[in-house]
């Protein structure tokens, strides 16, 4: 079991690149590089920021509505795309980019909405995600972190938690009720988004094993496209994350 467990990140769990490593080289399309995967990894932040940028235009013309439905197509399409790409790695080079342009559509729209009523927050929280991501990559290459069979367990159960706690507020959603704690700006509330955004920035941990452990493998090029995508998913839940975060805060002052 520990071995399927390489990632909470249901996009890059170890077997996954360990299964396409058999035949690698076999293709002749070469093999998985790390320099590759951050090649890939930065043009997909790039789409993203394209994206996102686009509905925050949107917003600034004062069309609300328009904002609303590219937040829901960026949202609903890169859900489809995400499942797309999951199941079917060899297509991530063209889906992958396709799903950073969506989900850039999304955030521009969700940050677009926080930034009008708390100013400024947007840049905190997109620097605060750079900053945590070399953050989290320098503990990894010093060695302060290691991504052990029970650091893995211990991510992957807290990530399982966090995912089931708001799938259950939102099916409770549905009958009028939720768990006011997501959103509150209690002291219960930030403690919450915390504590989530502490257990986003271990996913990267990881993310970044990972994918060392598959370029070693000699996972197939088109793997660099999917280990980008799988460090992209993570990256926009942290950002959103520390939003929420940062919003709750300035709430209270």
């Amino acid at each position: 079991m520990a071995n399927i467990l390489r990632s909470s990140n249901p996009a890059l769990g170890q077997n996954v690149f360990l299964d396409s490593a058999s035949g690698a080289v076999r293709s002749g399309d070469g093999a998985m590089t790390i320099n590759g995967t951050v090649n890939k990894t930065a043009f997909l932040l790039v789409l993203v920021l394209v994206g996102a940028m686009y509905s925050w235009s949107q917003f600034s013309a004062g069309d609300p509505g328009a904002v609303q439905g590219l937040a829901m197509i960026g949202a609903i399409g890169g859900f489809i795309l995400a499942m797309i790409t999951i199941f079917k790695q060899q297509w991530a080079m063209y889906t992958a980019p396709a799903y950073a342009v969506l989900e850039g559509l999304f955030i521009g729209a969700i940050s677009a909405f926080f930034n009008a009523r708390y100013q400024g927050i947007v840049m905190q929280a997109a620097g605060l995600t750079f900053g945590v991501m070399g953050a989290m990559l320098l503990a990894y290459r010093s060695g302060l972190i290691r991504a052990t069979e029970k650091f893995r367990l211990g991510v992957f159960a807290a990530t399982g938690g966090v995912a089931l706690f708001y799938l259950a507020s939102m099916v409770m959603g549905f009958f009028g009720h939720s768990f006011s704690v997501i959103s509150a700006s209690t002291p219960m509330g930030i403690g919450l988004s915390a504590v989530v955004v502490i257990i986003a920035a271990l996913n990267l941990i990881l993310d970044f094993d990972t994918i060392e452990r598959g370029a070693a493998a000699g996972a197939p090029k088109y793997m660099e496209w999917y280990g980008a995508f799988g460090l992209v998913v993570t990256l926009v839940w942290l950002y959103l994350e520390i939003l929420r975060l940062l919003s709750k805060l300035s709430s209270r002052n």
